[in-house]
């Protein structure tokens, strides 16, 4: 189902975990009115219902603020992909591919979803004009890389150039200043940085230092002075995730080597972590992938599953992001379960999801919560997730999807 006229519309008869932390209300009901909340809470104590409402029984499901993706990349297939082949492809068949991926996104329970590498800003302002069906994008447009960083995926006899759909190479504070600017140019809502080495770039390692701290400090200056927008840094080894925390990003990719000294850093300059566990539990198929890329695949995977959780207990700030586009697209709310795994409770990791998520990408006045002023974005589950949040992961357990208060999704009307 897609009704994209907002009008007023109740969402009733579940329990009602609305983002904030606050205790869940049973028989929950939420109002909307062209495409915002106005009320949320219990049903006895709500107002007069809004005149010619439609209402959706959630049937004892529980209502959830539409999910936020921080991390995705709909440009790529889900799985290990060949760059060799993304380079060759036409703009025009990167476009259609990556339009049932975003509406499988929405579908799965996600209304918001950062790219940070894949799309141009196109593709944020085709879904907002309804052109296409899909979660409310911010873009990064693609990542920002050193010479032989996570971002150049040439392999070391090819000098021919980047794909530039996927990276920019810039090598040195000027350039990189001037890189950034033809990003925020080109219309990113934030800048990627690649501060580490990666899984799938052919001539480093995750523990290789990718942009220096110089370096990085230029790109966050310049970010910062363009009307706030934020860093997002690639970094999985130790020395990568100091050099970027010591620059001022605002939120550390992976994280796959954090400690107690990162951590403490991150605590006090209040950095999130988007720890990306989906792509990190997952395994690439041996028989298709590079046995490079296996190797470390293998090794860091067991290095993130040993840190993550340490940051998990001492309360940095994690918002979701699952990688989708290396992972499969689709299933997003696994990533919920993963940080249950790694020590989280079920409520904090459905705001890791919602408010947090909200939170990092500058997004708080509007949605994350489901609160009087905030866009309708609403997710009905057919499952309890507080005992069982594994269950999320499922789309199929995704009964109704609502975004800006049009309803995309509807298994009740099936």
């Amino acid at each position: 189902m897609n009704d994209t006229t907002p009008s007023a519309l109740i969402v009733r008869n579940g329990l009602l975990i609305d983002g904030t932390g606050a205790t869940p209300v049973p028989n929950g009901v939420v109002h909307i009115v062209n495409g915002r909340i106005t009320w949320a809470g219990p049903a006895n104590a709500a107002p007069q219902t809004p005149r010619g409402a439609r209402a959706i029984d959630a049937r004892g499901g529980a209502i959830l603020p539409g999910f936020i993706d921080c991390h995705v990349h709909l440009a790529a297939p889900g799985g290990e992909m060949s760059r060799v082949q993304l380079a060759a492809m036409p703009a025009s068949l990167r476009t259609y591919l990556t339009t049932p991926r975003l509406l499988s996104t929405l579908m799965s329970g996600v209304t918001t979803a950062r790219d940070l590498a894949g799309l141009d800003a196109g593709f944020k302002q085709a879904v907002a004009r309804g052109l296409v069906v899909g979660p409310r994008l911010l873009v990064a447009i693609a990542m920002m890389s050193p010479t032989g960083g996570h971002g150049d995926f040439r392999m070391p006899t090819d000098d021919g150039p980047t794909e530039p759909s996927v990276s920019r190479l810039a090598d040195g504070t000027a350039q990189c200043a001037r890189e950034a600017r033809n990003l925020l140019r080109q219309g990113a809502d934030l800048i990627k940085i690649a501060a580490s080495g990666g899984v799938g770039s052919p001539t480093d390692q995750p523990d290789d230092e990718g942009f220096t701290e110089a370096e990085i400090r230029t790109v966050v200056e310049v970010a910062h002075a363009h009307r706030g927008k934020r860093v997002a840094a690639h970094a999985q080894g130790r020395g990568g995730i100091l050099n970027a925390l010591h620059a001022g990003v605002d939120s550390i990719e992976h994280g796959y080597e954090i400690d107690d000294e990162i951590i403490d850093l991150m605590l006090a300059q209040g950095t999130f972590l988007v720890p990306t566990l989906s792509t990190a539990t997952a395994s690439f198929d041996p028989a298709v992938t590079p046995a490079w890329t296996v190797a470390k695949k293998k090794q860091w995977q067991t290095r993130a599953l040993a840190a993550i959780p340490r940051a998990v207990e001492r309360g940095v700030k994690i918002a979701m992001g699952t990688d989708c586009g290396i992972s499969a697209h689709g299933n997003n709310l696994r990533e919920l379960g993963h940080l249950v795994d790694c020590g989280m409770s079920p409520m904090n990791a459905i705001l890791a999801g919602t408010s947090v998520a909200a939170e990092l990408l500058g997004l708080s006045a509007d949605i994350g919560t489901l609160e009087a002023g905030k866009r309708a974005d609403i997710v009905i589950a057919s499952c309890d997730p507080l005992a069982d949040i594994h269950q999320l992961g499922a789309a199929a357990n995704i009964s109704v999807v609502i975004k800006d208060g049009s309803v995309h999704k509807n298994a009740f009307e099936n």
